[in-house]
This record gives structure tokens, C-alpha cells and sequence, in this order.
């Protein structure tokens, strides 16, 4: 049977569906048991997160499902440059991104170069509560935190945009790895070289990691509807991972005007781009992304998150669409549905169908 697969098993779910864990209040519990209660893995992005907020969230998580999830947080948090940045270098970027302040009539915020880590409280916070599934990005935890996760019974899972990056996880011993293709939206998670220089599509980066792997892998970035997860799987994937999808639906915390954007001709047209947050990620283009090019110097992550915040509030609140930024993945242009229990239903009727492949 199609959905009997390595990650399957391991993870204790039904369907080798995983939605992929957004950030930045994106996730929400709603979604995260939508999807586990139809008989994927739900996730949730708690990067942003305190850990009592972690801790709370998870109480939300345990009313709404008794089914397997995964709680994401990033290793490295902090951009290693915030250290001992120069004044300087910071109020030519604000200089830069003065005019949009001005347009929307809101003065510069006032930044603090320093910003601690939370990582490791975070993580104090996960192996409290538990959770099936303890995923991570930008990195790998040191060894004391993995082995305490198979002490408590939690499974892990890194994500690699690159073949070097996943044997550095298989070498840690991780129990899946997230193959995680340049056609994804959001953050491009790449830790052992620059985002820039890990640009492989997610197609190519599955049958890399098949040839010379042994850890089950799964295919994300560019995978939108139950066709994407056959090939995946096709390909040598143990599960698929989608994460714009899931965005889409009205239970993520996404805008409405976000949400909408996710269903429009405008998704045609997605960059990638370090403005918004200070990393590289993929959005709808906007007047921002089109005027600071990549190569324009911005605030390391996450001062860069701190300096355009009040600049999306406003935008937002003012209605200038163009100078908003909504992240999307590259296949967003044929999505359907509203609703993360529909999403799912779709999804397991079109990779099934019946005798599980649809390759007309």
C-alpha cells in the first residue's frame, strides 16, 4: 500500500503526509490537529516562541488531538555577524528602508544589536512536554539534546537543502531527514553553506540523498497536491511534506489577505529574497523584494525581523499590498481548498486512488 512507508512507521501515523511547520504565528493548533486527526503529522513552528509559551501551546495542541505532531524550533536563531555589529553598517540599512517608513508615516524603530539565543531553553520546554516528533532547522542540536530525545522516546528529524548537510545529519544519528528543495516557501534552512550557494530542487535533492542515505527522507518544497506526493514517493521519499497548502487554509494563522494572495494569479510570480528577515526566503514578489536585491546589505537575523515588523503592521493596516510580504512556495498556482480536513481528504483520494498511483 502506498501510504505504508518507513516514516509511517516511525512517526505512528496513517498517511506519509507531514504539514510543514510555518513560524512566525503561522501555526496554529487548529491546523496541527486537522492534519494529525486525518492521519498525517501535524506540526507547529515554535521558534518565535517562549518556552512558557511553548509550554501553554502544547496544552492548546493535547485538548484538540491524541494523535502524533512535531514541534519545530531552529538551532541557530541568532546570525553570528549580529555580534559586534557596527552601528554604522545599522543605520545605512535603516537609511534604506527610511522612504517605506515615510510613505506609511511611522518613525524607525529603535534596534538593540543584541539579542540572546533561545534555543535551549526552547528546547528544555520540548522534552518536557514530549511531543512524538522534535524537528529542527538551521543546524543540528548537540548530541546531549538527541540522545536525551531517544531517552524520552522523542523522534527527530533535521532538514537539508544540500547532500553534505544530510550526511552531517545521518551522522548525528537523527531518525528522518527533511530533503528540503529550493522551490519551498519560507525560510531556505541551509546551515553548512550560505543559502545562496544550496539551491538544489527538491526532485534532484531526493534522489541524492536516496543514493547515498540510509535515513528515511522527506520530500518538501514544490509539493502541493496528492500528484507532487506520488512522485515524491516514486522518487525514493518515505513521506512528503507540504507546507504553502496548509498555509492556505483558513485554520494556519495566516491573514485573510494572505490567505487570498495564496489563491490569486500573483503566486506566478515568488522570489527569493533576504529583506524581509535579514535570511533568504521565498515570497510573492513585492515593491521591497523588486528595490533591495539580494546583494543589497540588510540587518543580520533576526534585527532584520525587528526593523521591517512595524513596517508589515502598518502596510497591513494602511492596505499597501506591494510593500507586504507573503511567503509562498513555487507550486501555489493550483491550489483548491480552504479547509485543512478537505485538504487532507484530497490529498489521500489522489495518491490512493484506489491502488495507490496516479500516474495518467
Amino acid at each position: 500500500m502506498w501510504h505504508q512507508t518507513r516514516i509511517t512507521e516511525l512517526l505512528g501515523i496513517r498517511y506519509p503526509i507531514v504539514q510543514g511547520p510555518m513560524g512566525g504565528n503561522f501555526s496554529t493548533p487548529a491546523l496541527l490537529a486537522a492534519v494529525s486527526n486525518a492521519g498525517g503529522l501535524g506540526s507547529f513552528g515554535a521558534y518565535t516562541l517562549s518556552p512558557e509559551e511553548i509550554i501553554e501551546t502544547n496544552k492548546l495542541i493535547k485538548a484538540k488531538t491524541d494523535r502524533p505532531y512535531n514541534i519545530n524550533l531552529w538551532v541557530s536563531d541568532v546570525d553570528d555577524r549580529l555580534n559586534g555589529y557596527s552601528a554604522e553598517s545599522l543605520e545605512k540599512v535603516k537609511a534604506l528602508f527610511k522612504p517605506y517608513y515615510d510613505e506609511l508615516g511611522i518613525p524607525l524603530p529603535a534596534l538593540d544589536t543584541t539579542i540572546p539565543s533561545k534555543f535551549l531553553q526552547q528546547v528544555e520546554a520540548v522534552l518536557a512536554i514530549r511531543p512524538a516528533v522534535f524537528s529542527f532547522v538551521f543546524g543540528i542540536p548537540p548530541q546531549a539534546i538527541l540522545e536525551e530525545c531517544r531517552r524520552l522516546g522523542i523522534k527527530t528529524i533535521g532538514a537539508a537543502t544540500t547532500l553534505d548537510e544530510a550526511l552531517a545529519l545521518e551522522a548525528a544519528k537523527v531518525d528522518a531527514i527533511v530533503a528540503t528543495g529550493f522551490e519551498a516557501g519560507g525560510h531556505r534552512p541551509s546551515f553548512l553553506r550560505p543559502a545562496h550557494d544550496s539551491l538544489t530542487g527538491t526532485f534532484a535533492l531526493v534522489q541524492q540523498l536516496k543514493a547515498k542515505l540510509h535515513t528515511p527522507i522527506i520530500a518538501a518544497g514544490g509539493i502541493a497536491d496528492g500528484r507532487g506526493i506520488a512522485a515524491a514517493l516514486t522518487l525514493g521519499a518515505d513521506a512528503a511534506q507540504l507546507g504553502t497548502a496548509f498555509l492556505a487554509t483558513d485554520e494556519s494563522g495566516a491573514i485573510p489577505l494572505h490567505r487570498a494572495k495564496l489563491f490569486s494569479e500573483e503566486t506566478k510570480y515568488t522570489v527569493l529574497t533576504k529583506s524581509l528577515t535579514g535570511r533568504m526566503g521565498r515570497m510573492i514578489r513585492n515593491r521591497i523584494s523588486e528595490s533591495i536585491n539580494y546583494a543589497t546589505e540588510v540587518l543580520p537575523f533576526p534585527l532584520q525581523s525587528k526593523l521591517t515588523g512595524p513596517l508589515r503592521t502598518a502596510a497591513i493596516e494602511q492596505g499597501k499590498t506591494d510593500m507586504i510580504s507573503f511567503w509562498s512556495g513555487q507550486n501555489a498556482v493550483n491550489l483548491k481548498h480552504n479547509k485543512a480536513g478537505e485538504l487532507m481528504a484530497a490529498l489521500i483520494a489522489e495518491v490512493g486512488n484506489d491502488q495507490g498511483a496516479i500516474f495518467a
